[in-house]
């Protein structure tokens, strides 16, 4: 079954309600590592009750509207769709506990062509109850790698234009990630098999359980806070890249960092491969 345009670009998401605890804001930092270092103050502010922040990156795993493509209707074949890029636009500062108003919608389809696959953007808007501020925008692009060709438009806006300096970086964070990370991960987000399982991931093609491409950019959101930013996480405006490769649980990973006039670039590696899983990332801080 092909892509359907006109259905899919016009589906509907029901508006979902998000209640989280401090609990959830804590497991939330948790499955990114920190706390690693747990007399570390910096760390301590996410995964300590007392005087608790939220992650900026936060928001990726709230407001979910479940795994939607797989359904017969929208076309897609979803075992062969991978998350390309991430754009996260943050407007307000997210509480560590709240609730959260979720309005999803497909932003955008675009048809690469027969064996070229499409690319589908989706946005989520997450409105805080309490004040009926608009608290954060995302817009996540996923290559449906089997479903191009279904007559679709063949341009839109352009994918993440960022160019990665050829200059050595102005700066390197480098954290560990836990050899349990995604097992503690998929409790605040998705629990896909892919990353427990390694059945299952031998059949997808990998030794081993991967890392969540969204724990990736969290952990990347927080090197570039801690090294830029005191760790302070009001300061963070706005945060994209593209996944470029998985990262396998336990691995180290380096965020390069690049300091430009109107934003801050960075590029992360998985050090023991010496492989760019996180590629074109941009900041923008308050």
């Amino acid at each position: 079954m092909a892509i359907d345009y006109e259905k899919l670009v016009a589906w509907k998401f029901a508006e979902r309600t998000h209640s989280y605890s401090w609990r959830d804001t804590v497991l939330y930092a948790l499955g990114l590592g920190l706390g690693s270092d747990p007399v570390d103050p910096a760390e301590l502010r996410f995964v300590y009750e007392q005087g608790l922040q939220a992650l900026p990156t936060m928001p990726v795993v709230l407001g979910y509207p479940g795994f939607w493509i797989s359904e017969p209707d929208t076309g897609i074949d979803f075992r062969k769709v991978v998350n390309g890029e991430v754009s996260l636009t943050i407007h307000t500062p997210l509480p560590p506990e709240g609730t959260l108003i979720a309005r999803n919608s497909v932003d955008e389809i675009i048809d690469k062509g027969e064996g070229r696959g499409a690319l589908l953007r989706v946005r989520r808007d997450l409105i805080d109850q309490a004040t009926g501020l608009l608290q954060s925008t995302q817009v996540t692009t996923m290559f449906c790698r089997a479903d191009g060709g279904f007559g679709g438009p063949k341009s839109g806006r352009p994918e993440l234009d960022v160019v990665i300096p050829g200059r050595l970086p102005d700066m390197s964070a480098s954290r560990s990630t836990l050899p349990q990370a995604a097992l503690i991960y998929r409790l605040s987000a998705d629990l896909n098999p892919l990353h427990a399982d390694p059945v299952v991931a031998e059949a997808a093609g990998f030794p081993r359980p991967i890392l969540h491409g969204f724990a990736t950019f969290g952990i990347a959101g927080y090197a570039l806070l801690a090294a830029l930013r005191d760790a302070d996480a009001e300061s963070l405006r706005e945060l994209s890249c593209r996944f470029s490769a998985p990262v396998f649980p336990g691995e180290t990973l380096r965020t390069d960092i690049w300091i430009e006039p109107t934003a801050t670039l960075f590029r992360c590696t998985a050090v023991e491969r010496d492989k760019v899983v996180l590629d074109r990332g941009r900041a923008v801080f308050r």
